[in-house]
């Protein structure tokens, strides 16, 4: 008799412990696929938003910047000029980096009779590096280093034949939301001629910039191109744009980040040929 209940205690045991072992959860941890939420794209949209603004940001792109320049030489045409602008960041070491930057532009000319002119072509590229700190101090940023100017013409009416280098620096603050700072470049050309058509050229640009980021990739901001090309006289030489802009970074399916922008300008100073408005269009490809 207690051999008989001993061996039906040990079948309702081994029931019991079956059903339990069913019950606990598998010691396998589940595999989950990981996905990106609506939030963390956004995050990652923006965070990206604000290193593109960044001159000295450690992404690699390819830029896309198309400049429509109104009412353009003497019979008032549009000038359309597309810049190929790759930024390559370089490491040097864990505290130096050095940022390439380089502009190839393709330039669409209205008609400038009676003076002879080409309808399409590139124009001169220039290449610039900039030694910077990989890490920000308080905020800010610096880099300096040289810049130099190709002679990538496809016609002489398009640009100089000639080398030209010179110096170029720039500092960015970067604090919260905000992204601002202000690119500075002389270039010289290292020889060339004078006088009417002539070839030598001594070109300045500063460029002030200013962007708030808000959520989802979103921001507005004001980036004007201030040239001066001497040694024409003040009224001549200095081009002074005022105006803004609004843009969004996204994340295509997850993967590519695209950079759309959109701007209008208007020269309040200008050559006496020189464009009154103009547009810009970006798009720029993350890497």
């Amino acid at each position: 008799m207690i051999m008989r209940l001993l061996y039906i205690a040990a079948i309702i045991g081994t029931a019991s412990a079956a059903r339990a072992q069913e019950q606990q959860p598998s010691s396998t941890p589940t595999v989950r696929v990981a996905s990106d939420t609506t939030d963390d794209t956004d995050q990652d949209a923006t965070v990206l938003a604000k290193q593109l603004q960044n001159p000295f940001g450690k992404l690699y792109y390819f830029q896309f910047q198309n400049n429509t320049n109104l009412n353009n030489g003497p019979h008032k045409g549009t000038q359309n000029v597309l810049n190929f602008q790759p930024i390559i960041p370089i490491q040097v070491n864990e505290n130096w980096n050095i940022i390439t930057r380089t502009i190839l532009p393709l330039i669409w000319e209205p008609s400038q009779r009676p003076a002879h002119t080409v309808p399409f072509g590139t124009g001169p590229t220039t290449f610039s590096a900039f030694l910077s700190p990989s890490r920000a101090n308080n905020g800010w940023l610096w880099g300096i280093g040289p810049i130099v100017q190709l002679p990538t013409i496809s016609n002489a009416t398009l640009g100089s034949n000639v080398w030209g280098a010179g110096p170029t620096g720039a500092v960015v603050y970067l604090q919260g939301p905000w992204v601002a700072g202000v690119l500075v470049n002389d270039v010289w050309s290292l020889g060339g001629t004078t006088g009417h058509g002539g070839t030598h050229y001594n070109n300045f640009l500063t460029q002030i910039f200013v962007n708030y980021n808000f959520s989802g990739g979103w921001y507005v901001g004001s980036e004007p191109i201030i040239t001066a090309r001497w040694p024409a006289t003040a009224n001549k030489a200095w081009t002074l744009p005022v105006g803004a802009e609004v843009g969004r970074v996204m994340i295509v399916k997850g993967k590519l980040p695209i950079n759309l922008q959109f701007g209008a300008y208007y020269n309040t100073i200008r050559p006496e040929s020189g464009s009154a408005w103009q547009l810009r269009t970006e798009v720029t490809f993350i890497f």
